[in-house]
C-alpha cells in the first residue's frame, strides 16, 4: 500500500498559495492536479507528502473561515434568505440544489458565466458546481459508505454492463486509511453487501428512529442504521467533535465535518511541496506529439481571462466527473482526434447518477420531544441499506440492481394550529414529528446517456461547454415505483400514521453523484482507464474522480472516490520510480 511519508523526491522547495496570474510558467512540476475536492485534495496530500512537487489548479477562489456562516442567524442576512432572486439571478440552475441559499450561493458557479446545454426533451440539472477550494466537500451530504464485491461484480449477477476490474480486497486497505484520516461516525452491522469500516461512535438515533429500527428488523428484516457520515464524534488531530450547530453546508469553524480545504489540501500545502493556484479554469491537457505524453495543462485565469500553460511530468484530473470529461474532450489533437484517452470511443458515454425522486414520510409519536428554533441540529439521520435483488434476498421481476434509503426525523411546531389566544399557543407548541425517507437508486450505465462538446457554445472564458444527454430508462422507472412502495412499507412497519409516498419519474431529479463517463477496465476496446485510473492511451495522464466508475452502486460514492485516488497515487509514484511515467 505504501506510506504517505515515503519520499519520492527529497528536499522539494516550499510552495506558497498563489493566484493563477502569478504562477511561474517556467516552473516544471512533477504532477499537476486539477481540482481540489474529495479526490484532488487526497491526490495532492499523498503526492506532496511523499516529496513530489505538485501544482494544484483550482477553478475557484481560496476558502477560509471568514466565509463560513453556520453560526450566523437568519436575521443577519441582507434579505433574510427570503428574496429568491438574490440567488436565482446568477444561479438559476444551482439554486435548484436545496442547500444553495443566500448564505453560500457565491460558492457556486455562476450559471450565466458557465453554461452547458441539453436536448429539449432531456433536461438535466447539473447541480453542485462549486468554485471554492474544497469543491463539493464544502457542501456535500457526507454520507460515507463502502462498496462491496457484490457491487464490483454486479454484471456477473444480472448481465448488465461491465464488472469492475478490481476486488474489495484491492481497495479495502485504502478504505481503512481514508476513514481513519477523514473520521467517519457509524455503527457496524455485519452486512456483506455494505462492509463495516473504521468508525468513530455513531450519532444516536432519535426515539422515533430507534422504534423504526427495531420494528423494521422484526417485521421486514431490513436494517435501519445511524448514518455513516464524515462528521466527527471524537476529536481528531486539530479538529473538534461536532457540536450540532449546523447546517454543515455553510461551513464548519471547528472542522468537525470533512472538507478537503482544511484537511487534505491544507496538509499538502503545509508540506512545502504543493502550489495552490486559485481561479484557474482548466481548458485542456497539453500533449507532446513526439512522445505521446501529456506535458502540462492550459488554463484560463478566472479574473483576468489571460491564458496560461503549466508543465509537469504527469497530469491528474480530479475536476469532477463531467468537468474531467470536458477537459479530455477539449484536449483533442491530430493524434487523438476524439479526445484524450478515447481510442475506445467510450469517453463521455455510460453517464450515471442516482435517482432520488421517490420516497415517503409519516407522523410518529413525539415521545416527549419538544420543538425548538435554536437547535441542536443533528447533522445526520439514518440509513437503510439495500434490500432488493441481493444474493439471498427477494428479487424484483421488474428491475435489476437496488436502492437504499436516507432518512431523518423532523420535530417541529404545529404551524397549522387552530384557535386564538391561549388555545392557539398551546396548540402551536404541540410537536409535529415527521420521519421521512428518500430513496437513492442505481442508474444502469447506458451508451445513450452521454456528454459531448457543444460546438456552438463557449463559457465566459472561451472554453467549449458540455452538451449533456441524460434520461431514466425502464429499469429506473420501475425502481422508482418500488421505492415509493417500500417507503410506505417501512414507515407502516415503524408505526407511522398519515403516511404519504411519492414517485415522480418525470421530475428527473438525480442526486449529485455523477460517475462513469471515463470508465476503467482491462479491455482497452471498452474502457478509458486502467484499474489504476491511468488512461490507456497516454501513460502519464490519470483521472482520479468518479469518472472511472464502471457502474454507480446505490451507495454514496465519495468514500470510494477517495480510496481509489490514494490507491492510484501509490501506483503513480511507483511508476515514476521505475521511470515509466
Amino acid at each position: 500500500m505504501g506510506s504517505t511519508t515515503t519520499k519520492v523526491r527529497q528536499n522539494a522547495s516550499t510552495r506558497k498559495d498563489t493566484n493563477s496570474s502569478m504562477a511561474d510558467k517556467k516552473q516544471i512540476f512533477d504532477v499537476i492536479v486539477v481540482g481540489s475536492g474529495a479526490s484532488g485534495g487526497w491526490a495532492c496530500k499523498r503526492l506532496a507528502e511523499a516529496g513530489l512537487k505538485v501544482a494544484l489548479l483550482e477553478a475557484g477562489r481560496p476558502q477560509s473561515f471568514k466565509n463560513f456562516s453556520e453560526h450566523k442567524p437568519l436575521f443577519d442576512l441582507k434579505y433574510r434568505d427570503l428574496v429568491k432572486s438574490t440567488v436565482t439571478k446568477t444561479r438559476p440552475i444551482q439554486s435548484g440544489f436545496d442547500i444553495c441559499s443566500e448564505y453560500n450561493y457565491t460558492w457556486f458557479a455562476n450559471d450565466l458565466d458557465e453554461p452547458y446545454s441539453t436536448p429539449d426533451d432531456k433536461p438535466y440539472q447539473w447541480l453542485g458546481r462549486l468554485r471554492m477550494t474544497g469543491g463539493r466537500t464544502n457542501v456535500w451530504g457526507r454520507v460515507s459508505l463502502r462498496f462491496s464485491d457484490f457491487d464490483f461484480q454486479a454484471a456477473s449477477h444480472d448481465g448488465q454492463g461491465e464488472n469492475w476490474p478490481i476486488t474489495y480486497k484491492d481497495i479495502e486497505p485504502y478504505y481503512d486509511l481514508v476513514e481513519e484520516y477523514v473520521g467517519i461516525c457509524g455503527q457496524a452491522e455485519g452486512l456483506s453487501h455494505l462492509p463495516d469500516g473504521k468508525f468513530q461512535p455513531p450519532m444516536a438515533l432519535t426515539c422515533q428512529e430507534t422504534l423504526l429500527r427495531n420494528r423494521a428488523k422484526e417485521k421486514l428484516g431490513w436494517t435501519v442504521t445511524p448514518t455513516r457520515s464524515a462528521n466527527l464524534t471524537r476529536p481528531l488531530r486539530d479538529r473538534a467533535r461536532c457540536h450540532y450547530c449546523g447546517p454543515c453546508e455553510r461551513g464548519c469553524q471547528s472542522k468537525s465535518y470533512f472538507n478537503s480545504a482544511f484537511t487534505t489540501v491544507a496538509d499538502a500545502v503545509k508540506s512545502g511541496n504543493c502550489t495552490l493556484i486559485s481561479n484557474a479554469m482548466a481548458y485542456k491537457v497539453l500533449m507532446d506529439a513526439n512522445t505521446n505524453r501529456a506535458r502540462g495543462v492550459h488554463y484560463v485565469d478566472r479574473n483576468t481571462l489571460q491564458h496560461h500553460e503549466i508543465s509537469a511530468r504527469a497530469v491528474v484530473l480530479c475536476a469532477q466527473t463531467q468537468e474531467s470529461a470536458r477537459i479530455l474532450l477539449n484536449s483533442a489533437t491530430t493524434q487523438h482526434p476524439a479526445g484524450l484517452g478515447n481510442s475506445s470511443g467510450a469517453l463521455g458515454h455510460y453517464f450515471t447518477a442516482h435517482i432520488r425522486s421517490a420516497g415517503g414520510s409519516g407522523e410518529m409519536p413525539a415521545f416527549d420531544a419538544k420543538p425548538t428554533l435554536g437547535g441542536p441540529h443533528r447533522p445526520v439521520g439514518f440509513y437503510v441499506p439495500r434490500f432488493r435483488n441481493l444474493k439471498d434476498g427477494p428479487q424484483s421481476k421488474d428491475f435489476v440492481r437496488g436502492y437504499g434509503f436516507e432518512g431523518d426525523t423532523q420535530i417541529d411546531f404545529n404551524w397549522q394550529a387552530d384557535g386564538f389566544g391561549e388555545a392557539y399557543k398551546k396548540s402551536l407548541l404541540e410537536p409535529k414529528t415527521q420521519v421521512g425517507v428518500t430513496g437513492f437508486g442505481e442508474v444502469l450505465p447506458r451508451w445513450d446517456n452521454f456528454v459531448e462538446i457543444d460546438k456552438n457554445k463557449v463559457d465566459k472564458f472561451g472554453i467549449p461547454v458540455l452538451r449533456i444527454h441524460m434520461s431514466n430508462g425502464p429499469n429506473e422507472t420501475a425502481m422508482l415505483k418500488d421505492i415509493a412502495t417500500s417507503a410506505g412499507q417501512l414507515l407502516e412497519a415503524g408505526g407511522a400514521k398519515n403516511i404519504t409516498t411519492y414517485n415522480d419519474p418525470p421530475r428527473g431529479r438525480w442526486a449529485v453523484h455523477e460517475a462513469g463517463i471515463a470508465r476503467m477496465g482491462n479491455d482497452v476496446k471498452k474502457s478509458v482507464l486502467t484499474p489504476f485510473q491511468q488512461t490507456h492511451d497516454v501513460k502519464n495522464l490519470f483521472v482520479m474522480d468518479a469518472s472511472g466508475f464502471p457502474s454507480n452502486p446505490c451507495q454514496n460514492p465519495t468514500l470510494t472516490i477517495m480510496a481509489l485516488c490514494v490507491r492510484s497515487c501509490d501506483f503513480l509514484m511507483d511508476e515514476m520510480k521505475k521511470g515509466n511515467v
